[in-house]
């Protein structure tokens, strides 16, 4: 049997093997000759569902009345979980007490879980209050409370932090490591390493009750100097 007839007689299988050869020297020849693979440089967050310029949030109790309110020039909501990221937001969180000014605050950056039940604050985060006067007549000075790196619960008026806090009010102020702050009861606590300066109302009559009783209400566990 000659080689032409034995060709003949098996030429699809001959054809078969003759293709996957060229197929393999190809693909050879691409993973030799072709360019790397680019290498996934993309650093930042998540991919973006939209993006959001100058935008405005509010976030709703369960009984329909606005609570917290979110201001940031940049805001990108992320794909899959529907989360927020926000840049240099401003924020204020109500007090939810008749006659209380709400407190304004500002970050570097911004995190909103899906819900609103959860709020990160990135970065130097700062908070101020103004002076106000309670419905017993009690005067409360302007307060400002400075510290970084915050988690907050919006629905429930809480937030703390591990970080460094300093909170001013009038003329007295407190520092200390580590935080917790019940916005609606007026409290603040101060972890570690507290050290305060208290100045006293003064009295308008000295058979008058002491009213002092300044809001928040602030303690603190460690050193006090």
């Amino acid at each position: 049997m000659n080689l032409r007839r034995w060709l003949r007689e098996r030429r699809l299988p001959f054809a078969i093997v003759v293709v996957a050869l060229a197929a393999g020297i190809s693909q050879l020849l691409l993973w030799w000759l072709g360019p790397a693979p680019r290498t996934q440089d993309f650093v930042g967050p998540p991919r973006s569902g939209y993006t959001l310029t100058a935008a405005r949030v509010t976030e709703y109790g369960i009984d329909g009345r606005p609570g917290l309110h979110v201001q940031s020039p940049h805001l990108e909501r992320r794909e899959g979980d529907e989360s927020l990221y926000l840049n240099a937001p401003t924020f204020q969180m109500p007090a939810k007490q008749p006659g209380v000014p709400d407190w304004q605050g500002q970050s570097l950056y911004g995190w909103v879980n899906k819900p609103g039940t959860l709020l990160k604050l990135q970065g130097p985060v700062s908070m101020h209050r103004p002076a106000f006067t309670d419905a017993q007549g009690v005067a409360h000075p302007e307060a400002t409370l400075h510290t970084s790196e915050v988690t907050a619960w919006p629905k429930e008026n809480r937030m703390e932090t591990a970080e460094p806090a300093q909170l001013t009010q009038g003329a007295s102020r407190m520092t200390g490591t580590g935080m917790r702050a019940n916005l609606t009861d007026n409290h603040l606590e101060l972890l570690h390493d507290v050290h305060g300066i208290f100045i006293p109302h003064a009295r308008t009559a000295p058979s008058r009750r002491d009213r002092t009783g300044p809001a928040p209400s602030a303690t603190g566990a460690g050193e006090k100097g």
